[in-house]
């Protein structure tokens, strides 16, 4: 569990707060003013913390590189030898290869053989590319042109003993993981990982393996929500279907809400006579709001049950992945310590009109379309309903309409973000 503030507080700093007509961004703004990072900090092997966030900040252990060396194969001169706007030629006086230096001390006018990797020879400072140098038994000759200081790394160019090379909130992925092993870090402090429960709400929903009866579905949403939370790093604890029944649900909340830092339920949050997630929510903890002004995704209950945050999701499947992406997300990430959310925004040409009520956030979901010219448009898919699962499979992004935003006309630049930024 972790120490967050009180959700009256965060809402008595808002008079014109309304529960039932809140935009995207206000919703977004008290979820933030909710989170506060877990505190716990534990040290592990450094293999055991990919996908972990880092709690403090690695420094560099050493100079990176630890010396001037080259940057490609070839010869290594003092540029100084180098005469402007003709050929040069100079005498090859050994070899050095990564992890065998030259020894030795060479004097003006002489080259020394190098590979990539190796260090540089003493008082050389440029390194020739073979490509271009015309080799003679022990003479080189290098052509004009050449700058000096070209193809050589310097002595910390990449990172300085004692500089940050990990700044804590960072998530340890494959390059931080090389990166640490290459300063000999065997292991490091990152922030306890997030506990998160899940569970589906409904009297027609079956787990995979049950027979279906007349009216029933399989659950999808848990299965969504188990991908996505596993793709953040987080321990996902699925508390499987509940059926519409206010005790069953209460129990499942409540025991939720001890054992996780949040809670996230899908269905049961609309105005249907069987949907009681939002008076379990009362009665156990605080309800903040309960519908945004977006689409999909407008019935979405959130609040507190003690120390945990709770998320009530819509009960349709493209709903519950939206309202997941882009408000639970963040919330998860900053929950976790981390300080980015990692999503990539761009702006592509609209392929054709879109249908744009203002007064709402729209996410659609859109699929990458060359234009005859060979620029890269979006087109929207033509079946945007709530519960059609397969079009978020196929979309190459979710174009994201501004809350104020009219219809948009072909041509007109919208705000797209690439489905691989979001998993």
């Amino acid at each position: 569990m972790t120490d967050q503030r009180s959700l009256a507080d965060v809402l008595q700093q808002r008079p014109s707060f309304n529960p039932e007509s809140l935009s995207v961004a206000e919703a977004a703004q008290i979820i933030d003013q909710l989170v506060t990072p877990v505190g716990a900090i534990e040290s592990l092997a450094l293999r055991d913390t990919l996908g972990r966030i880092a709690a403090v900040d690695v420094l560099s252990t050493l100079d990176v590189p630890a010396h001037d060396n080259s940057a490609m194969d070839g010869f290594s001169v003092r540029s100084a030898d180098l005469r402007p706007g003709a050929s040069t030629t100079l005498r090859v006086v050994g070899a050095a290869l990564a992890g065998r230096p030259f020894l030795g001390s060479p004097q003006p006018g002489e080259a020394v053989r190098v590979m990539t990797g190796a260090l540089m020879p003493f008082g050389h400072d440029t390194v020739i590319v073979q490509e271009v140098v015309q080799v003679q038994g022990e003479q080189i000759t290098v052509p004009p042109g050449q700058l000096a200081g070209q193809n050589r790394r310097l002595r910390g160019e990449d990172l300085s003993r004692g500089s940050v090379a990990i700044p804590s909130g960072r998530q340890i992925g494959p390059a931080e993981l090389g990166l640490l092993a290459s300063l000999g870090i065997a292991e490091l402090k990152i922030r306890r990982r997030l506990r998160v429960a899940f569970f589906s709400t409904g009297d027609e929903l079956r787990s995979i393996g049950e027979p279906l009866a007349e009216g029933q579905i399989y659950d999808s949403n848990r299965y969504t929500l188990f991908g996505m939370l596993r793709r953040l790093g987080v321990e996902g604890l699925d508390l499987g279907v509940v059926p519409d029944d206010p005790a069953a649900l209460e129990r499942t909340v409540a025991a939720a809400a001890a054992s996780a830092d949040v809670v996230v339920s899908s269905a049961g949050v609309s105005v249907g006579e069987a949907d009681f997630t939002r008076s379990v929510m009362g009665r156990l903890g605080e309800v903040g709001f309960w519908k945004i002004a977006m689409r999909p995704g407008r019935p979405l209950a959130f609040g507190k049950i003690g120390q945990a945050l709770y998320f009530g999701l819509p009960g349709n499947p493209v709903a519950v992945m939206i309202t997941f992406l882009f408000l639970v997300r963040p919330a998860l990430i900053k929950l976790a310590g981390g300080t980015a959310n990692g999503l990539t925004t761009i702006q592509v040409r609209a392929a054709q009109p879109i249908r744009k009520r203002p007064g709402r956030t729209e996410y659609q979901r859109g699929a990458w379309v060359p234009s005859p010219t060979g620029e890269m448009t979006v087109q929207v898919m033509a079946n945007q309903g709530s519960g059609v699962l397969s079009s978020m499979a196929q979309a190459d992004c979710i174009v994201v309409l501004a809350h104020e935003r009219p219809s948009i006309d072909a041509g007109e630049f919208v705000d797209c973000v690439p489905m691989g930024s979001l998993f």
